[in-house]
């Protein structure tokens, strides 16, 4: 804010002249003499006096001269609402205006980073901490829904799979909110990995997907070689009608040949080598 010219009869009147134009206690403003004044010598010769003032810029005037600044800069029209609250040391401030997709950018990307300059600035004119929060046409509210539905939902399908899912990258106030919601949800957990800004979550049944494999393997099943000859040889006999006759017909031959005598260990290899039927002379 520029300084004023003020002119009165006394000091004190262009001080109360100044005050009453700023709408501020006389103890609010910074201002400078120029001149004093005089009555003169019976009226004649009098002179006014003046002053230069303004009002005192507080914490709160910085931040909004601030941001009007870098409004314009951006070639937006902006309406500027701040809520400090001094207790808590949080500041809230709400931006109105017609092009204020501009201003939230893709997935608020725009309005993290605006968010994040502005921090800088409030902390550097701070002597503590102050949490600063930006949101325009209650942007922040909406992405917070939208972020607990989608941790909801996966968090259903990662306990159906028990497969773990890995969300997009995430600033940190993002993060938070699914790891609330996951949270609130038995069955699932969630943890997150990578560095900023990339830094991304995952949400993990709390009892992982067995494999098919491994679990046929132990039990014997048909992907495994070994399990399915363990399973064959647990069974009672050939699977067949078929193979069942061939082994009866196989013992009748080298039973014959033990008690007759009559058959060489060559003969009994020719009959166990011919067909199930025998032999057809032609």
């Amino acid at each position: 804010m520029e300084y004023r010219e003020f002119k009165a009869k006394t000091v004190d009147e262009a001080i109360t002249l100044a005050s009453t134009e700023f709408g501020c206690a006389s103890t609010e403003l910074d201002y400078e003499v120029i001149e004093k004044g005089s009555s003169g010598f019976l009226g004649i010769g009098a002179k006014q006096a003046v002053i230069k003032a303004k009002k005192k810029e507080s914490f709160l005037d910085d931040i909004q001269e601030y941001l009007d600044n870098l409004f314009k800069a951006m070639d937006i029209e902006a309406k500027v609402t701040i809520d400090y609250d001094e207790a808590e040391a949080t500041m809230d401030i709400d931006v109105e205006g017609p092009d204020m997709g501009i201003l939230i950018g893709k997935r608020g990307q725009t309005l993290d980073s605006l968010q994040y300059l502005i921090s800088l600035f409030v902390n550097k004119k701070s002597e503590s901490y102050i949490r600063v929060k930006l949101d325009t046409e209650n942007y922040r509210a909406r992405r917070k829904d939208t972020l607990e539905n989608l941790a909801k939902n996966i968090s259903f399908k990662v306990k159906r799979t028990r497969r773990p899912f890995t969300l997009e990258p995430m600033n940190p106030y993002e993060r938070r909110i699914i790891h609330s919601k996951v949270a609130e949800i038995e069955g699932v957990y969630s943890n997150s990995i990578g560095e900023e800004p990339y830094r991304k979550v995952v949400i993990s049944a709390s009892q992982p997907h067995r494999d098919n494999n491994r679990r046929n393997d132990r039990k014997g099943g048909r992907r495994n070689g070994n399990g399915a000859n363990r399973s064959y040889k647990q069974s009672t006999g050939f699977s067949t009608s078929f193979e069942r006759e061939y082994k009866r017909s196989q013992t009748a031959v080298e039973n014959t040949a033990s008690d007759a005598g009559e058959f060489s260990k060559e003969a009994v290899e020719t009959e166990r080598n011919a067909t199930l039927y025998g032999k057809i002379e032609l």
